[in-house]
């Protein structure tokens, strides 16, 4: 896949997990789902910041991701992170309990997009963020292919699709845009 082509030290040098976490609200105490978390370059710096009062859930669909996740949160210490693998069209980890459901450059990835959002909206408190981090639809050297990507007038249409209300759309770096909505 794609997203294996980079590893995480190389990627933090377009991506800051930590700055991006920060410009979505994340505070300690919160509950955080990272919806194809893949080995954790958003579930581990969230894990930090969210710390002992505070949960993560962790779901991705390869099971080679997911065990990595679990030995780097082992390494670091992490107790607070809840992992699952499976498909995101079919897992709720819980009805209204979450303060953030983050997508992290995965969206366009799902086999059903506009499902993987509904279950974000009932995975969300009613005061709950929905954060989604994707590629901006140009031609770069990385990155997924440009025909799959989705620009953010579409990506926009699937989050209101899903009863969310946008919020804003904003640039993340020089590859990424940033989508946050509150559910309707």
């Amino acid at each position: 896949m794609y997203s294996m082509l980079f590893d995480d030290s190389s990627r933090r040098e377009w991506q800051d997990p930590e700055i991006i976490l920060a410009a979505a609200g994340l505070q300690p105490g919160m509950i955080f789902i990272d919806i194809g978390c893949g080995q954790g370059f958003f579930t581990i710096p969230a894990a930090k910041i969210v710390g002992d009062r505070g949960r993560v859930y962790a779901l991705d669909i390869n099971p080679d991701s997911t065990e990595r996740l679990r030995n780097k949160l082992s390494g670091e210490g992490l107790h607070n992170v809840i992992i699952n693998t499976g498909k995101a069209e079919d897992l709720v980890f819980c009805e209204e309990c979450a303060d953030i459901v983050f997508f992290g450059i995965v969206l366009h990835d799902f086999e059903n997009p506009l499902k993987v959002l509904k279950n974000a909206h009932s995975m969300l408190k009613k005061t709950g963020w929905l954060v989604d981090l994707d590629w901006k639809r140009e031609p770069m050297d990385f990155g997924p292919p440009l025909q799959i990507r989705f620009n953010e007038e579409k990506a926009q249409k699937l989050v209101q699709s899903a009863g969310f209300n946008v919020q804003s759309i904003s640039p993340s770096g020089l590859y990424h845009y940033l989508i946050t909505a509150k559910p309707v």
